[in-house]
């Protein structure tokens, strides 16, 4: 069994705690989710069949040690855990993007996973799996796309509720781009002296017209 993979391209990782730095994202297709804000819809179904190998084949082309895999859902395909941990063994430092609906205690603990938690204004918020943030290491980080208050307020209270065990800089709260203005999120965190990190999407503001392979 392979991968079906929609796009693997060399970037600038745009929304983590590592943002800013070089990395080789590998997209995988499909999703079990349809967010109201979904910027990647062309990954849902277009893709191509490849193998592990093939895919770490296509990782080497670039002089780059950190990679991505992302999505759609990535944890949606059988073999994901198994090239996150082919990368590790040779010396990748990995991260994976997941919607957080599916179970990230498949994925190898080294990997850093960065977990979204769906808030209001997603329409999934229902599919969030909550049992995954007792699963989370403390290089893992999470994260909250936020287009109204409520979602704000939605973010909020899940930080409250559930005792989290990431440090506060992995705890991402994410203006939906061209929604939300970043300083209207950036009040509403002062004003309550959130401890989290107020993250933009950075390959957006660098490459505003381009909409693959960023």
């Amino acid at each position: 069994m392979g991968l079906k993979v929609n796009e693997i391209f060399y970037s600038l990782q745009g929304e983590s705690s590592l943002a800013g730095r070089p990395c080789i994202f590998v997209r995988l297709s499909g999703c079990n989710l349809r967010c109201a804000y979904c910027d990647t819809k062309y990954a849902y179904e277009a893709g191509e069949e490849m193998d592990v190998d093939r895919v770490l084949d296509n990782i080497r082309r670039f002089n780059c040690g950190l990679v991505e895999i992302t999505g759609g859902e990535p944890l949606l395909q059988p073999e994901t855990p198994a090239l996150v941990r082919k990368l590790i063994e040779q010396n990748y430092t990995v991260m994976l993007e997941t919607n957080g609906s599916l179970d990230i205690g498949t994925v190898d603990p080294r990997c850093i996973k960065v977990v979204d938690v769906k808030c209001p204004s997603s329409g999934e918020q229902d599919q969030n799996l909550f049992a995954n943030l007792e699963k989370l290491c403390k290089h893992d980080e999470l994260k909250f796309v936020v287009e109204t208050k409520e979602d704000y307020q939605y973010a909020k209270e899940q930080l409250l509720r559930n005792d989290i065990a990431l440090p506060p800089g992995h705890i991402h709260f994410s203006p939906v781009f061209g929604k939300l203005s970043p300083q209207t999120l950036s009040a509403w965190i002062l004003e309550d002296n959130l401890n989290v990190r107020m993250t933009l999407q950075m390959h957006k503001l660098i490459w505003p017209n381009k909409e693959k392979g960023v």
